[in-house]
């Protein structure tokens, strides 16, 4: 196989993205011609709507399914934390690259952190799983929906809309903003979503020329760790719209699972961790769902009509 194609987003940050795995793949294959197909997703049409409203983050991957589907396109390239945990039949994540920071970030022009904050200070995110952990923090924030491109955010931010803005630190730091950040906050705080700070390859299943390329730049340990965080999600039955949180790190052979679920009002939170020796991940991924379920999470995320 002589060429691929990608599927991606044209946000700056998706683009920066599908050009980082090209230029992996072509750093390990070389000859290999890699070209870039840009698409533009539902998500990226309606910047109004909030996520939770449009059937969640999967609204950004839809379209390039499809085209991988249609045999369009060879690869889809996503941030993790965007990708439902349910794939679509015949589809499958092949690799990821190494994990960059996972943390959320709070950008504020005028503050130094999170604390300094004053009551009232409106805080500005797209998702719900961050306004209501960080709602835990400071329940004296007026915490806001805010859409749009990373640029769009800022410069509301900017203009005088919100005191203070949410953001992945990855997505900073890979276009080059990483001086916007204010303060990366602690995951004991706002825990992050599943995937998240991760870039993920999807491909066709029966793409088998496709999969043996990219497991040159498939990064083991960050697979095994958002693996180990998806299965959480999955087995709560969770779309990328609910506010729910799913965290694994591997530190000297051992990984550590961390969770969160809340209602979508943040009244009721549940939270379950384990941690063991690294090939326990998965075992340990199927305990912590165990114990969310008992703890009444599928209520949570289902209330009774």
């Amino acid at each position: 196989m002589d060429r691929i194609r990608i599927a991606t987003r044209e946000s700056a940050l998706a683009m920066w993205q599908a050009n980082f795995v090209k230029s992996a793949l072509e750093r390990a294959h070389p000859g290999l011609r890699v070209d870039i197909l840009g698409m533009t997703t539902e998500g990226d049409r309606n910047k109004e709507s909030p996520l939770s409203q449009m059937g969640g983050k999967g609204v950004f991957v839809k379209e390039l399914e499809v085209a991988l589907l249609e045999n369009r396109a060879d690869i889809a390239v996503h941030s993790m934390k965007d990708v439902p945990s349910v794939l679509p039949p015949g589809l499958e994540l092949a690799a990821m690259c190494e994990r960059d920071d996972p943390r959320d970030a709070l950008v504020t022009n005028e503050f130094d952190s999170l604390a300094s904050l004053p009551a009232g200070a409106r805080i500005g995110s797209s998702s719900l799983r961050r306004r209501l952990q960080l709602q835990q923090a400071r329940p004296d924030l007026v915490y806001l929906e805010l859409r749009g491109n990373v640029d769009t955010r800022l410069r509301k931010l900017d203009q005088g809309d919100f005191e203070g803005i949410i953001l992945a630190t990855a997505g900073l730091k890979r276009l080059g903003l990483a001086d916007r950040i204010t303060a990366s906050i602690d995951p004991g705080i706002s825990l992050p979503s599943a995937g998240q700070g991760a870039v993920g390859i999807e491909c066709r299943e029966d793409a088998v020329a496709v999969k043996k390329l990219l497991a040159a730049i498939n990064h083991l340990d960050t697979q095994y760790s958002v693996t180990c965080e998806r299965m959480i999600s999955a087995g709560l039955g969770a779309s990328c719209s609910l506010p729910i949180a799913a965290f694994a790190q591997i530190i000297k052979g051992r990984i550590e699972l961390a969770s969160y679920v809340s209602d979508m009002a943040g009244q009721t939170v549940l939270r379950a961790s384990r941690s063991g020796p690294r090939e326990s991940g998965l075992e340990l991924a199927r305990q912590v769902t165990a114990e969310l379920i008992s703890g009444g999470a599928l209520r949570l995320i289902n209330p009774p009509s």
